[in-house]
């Protein structure tokens, strides 16, 4: 995964239905030479189950957003000669890694498959019934009885991506976070010189050495209010939260809107009121765009403004990119260090 999506889903609602299970037969023997033959009716079969299972492949939900319903094969009911009836067909359904399953009535999570191969049956499918050789006792030699197939089970479920990357690129728009990402890494995000060019996430496989690299992520562009609803990257806020730090961009020499510590303040409350994990990630501050008039002294300014490093860089001529790297390294060492720890 050199770079990631043209076209990005990350959320789908979906019916899953697991098949019925097969009736159980009513028969008897019918030997030549066995005049009272017994009962011999065989069981069914049982219904297929719906199983989901993370594929590190995948980078969307775009093909379940596609077909609303999923519903596994049925059991073949049960036959003469003690012969079981044919099991349904189980539906298999592949997700992205990082894939969140809630009931979609309590919003409730069933399960959140963050390695490749997790599986979940969404929808166990209906146990066969039980044909008459089954109830056949000392007293009752010849029975009638048998068990019709359950149903399968139904539900409906909303699906939820949250990215896996090691670092989230956060900031206002147009703060030149794509720039960055198509710099250092394969990705190609839009690039452009107005607001809101990415409105959908971007991955990008960033190689900082002979045997290092990470996976960085471009998300939309924060603004005032993203926390409830305002702008683009509301939508995309739950991503960061699978991130292992946050790379938090501001434009330095910005033509208009908020002077840079006042930008860096409004996204760390969108961050801090979307989710308290978030404000808590480690972060590194960083000034882009210092090829630009004016570019030092508003980067002097806000660093007497605000308590954090602030590392400075062109994402357009490559200055400072090197540092950067290396303190992304760290940090995610650092990181990996304290995870350890608590573990």
């Amino acid at each position: 995964m050199e770079s990631c999506m043209a076209f990005f889903v990350d959320e789908a609602k979906i019916i899953v239905r697991g098949g019925r299970g097969g009736d159980g037969c009513v028969n008897f023997r019918r030997e030549k030479y066995v005049p009272k033959g017994g009962p011999d009716g065989g069981d069914g079969g049982n219904g297929g189950s719906v199983i989901l299972v993370a594929d590190r492949n995948l980078n969307t939900l775009v093909d379940l957003s596609h077909v609303p319903e999923f519903r596994a094969g049925s059991g073949r009911p049960g036959m003469g000669k003690k012969m079981h009836g044919k099991s349904g067909k189980d539906v298999i359904i592949r997700v992205p890694v990082g894939t969140v399953i809630r009931h979609a009535e309590t919003g409730g999570i069933m399960r959140d498959l963050v390695k490749h191969g997790d599986r979940l049956v969404i929808a166990q499918g209906g146990k066969g019934g039980r044909g008459n050789k089954r109830f056949a006792t000392s007293t009752n030699r010849a029975p009638r009885q048998h068990e019709e197939g359950r149903e399968g089970e139904a539900r409906k479920v909303y699906l939820e991506l949250k990215l896996l990357a090691d670092v989230g690129l956060v900031g206002m728009p147009n703060g030149g976070k794509s720039t960055l990402l198509s710099r250092i890494s394969k990705a190609r995000p839009k690039i452009a010189p107005y607001p809101f060019t990415t409105i959908s996430p971007y991955l990008g496989i960033v190689r900082a050495g002979e045997y290092e690299s990470f996976v960085m992520a471009d998300l939309p562009g924060l603004i005032e209010g993203a926390h409830e609803g305002a702008g683009l990257g509301d939508e995309f806020l739950r991503h960061i939260e699978r991130t292992r730090i946050i790379v938090h961009m501001i434009d330095i020499a910005p033509p208009a809107g908020p002077e840079p510590h006042k930008a860096y303040r409004i996204i760390r409350k969108e961050l801090a009121e979307y989710s308290r994990s978030l404000a808590e990630k480690r972060e590194i501050v960083v000034a882009n765009k210092m090829d630009l008039p004016g570019a030092e002294e508003n980067l002097a300014r806000l660093r007497e403004k605000i308590d954090a490093e602030v590392i400075g860089i062109s994402a357009a001529t490559g200055k400072g990119i090197k540092d950067l790297m290396r303190k992304i390294l760290v940090m995610l060492k650092t990181a990996d260090s304290d995870m350890l720890a608590k573990n």
